[in-house]
């Protein structure tokens, strides 16, 4: 479902594609450690920005969306990792779609959180 607000619409769908990506991982390449850690830190962004938005302060949203930067930085990590290691061999097209997407969503969070530390 479609919102008005672009990073929560970037990274819910960043998720889905990364649900996609661990099941590929897990069914055909029969990868599992990597696999997991792509799929928690690649959902929690999505997850975090969320809680954010509904944050109790701005306190409590600059904290979510900082979080959600972390994570998202995470699962770039993860994606070299597994891009490097060869997991992805074939799936080049997907991952530099997946990887460009997951830089996108970096410099949003990075614009967004930037913003809170020079009104702060």
């Amino acid at each position: 479902m479609k919102t008005d607000n672009v990073i929560v619409d970037k990274s819910k769908a960043f998720a889905l594609r990364i649900i996609k990506l661990y099941q590929y991982l897990s069914d055909k390449k029969k990868e599992f450690i990597l696999s997991k850690q792509v799929l928690r830190s690649g959902t929690s962004v999505g997850a975090n920005v969320k809680e954010g938005i509904r944050g109790q302060s701005k306190a409590d949203f600059y904290a979510k969306f900082c979080i959600a930067l972390k994570e998202a930085s995470e699962t770039e990590y993860w994606l070299e990792l597994l891009n490097e290691s060869g997991y992805l061999k074939g799936q080049e097209k997907d991952f530099e779609s997946l990887y460009s997407e997951c830089q996108e969503i970096i410099k949003i969070l990075v614009s967004i959180t930037k913003r809170r530390t020079v009104n702060s």
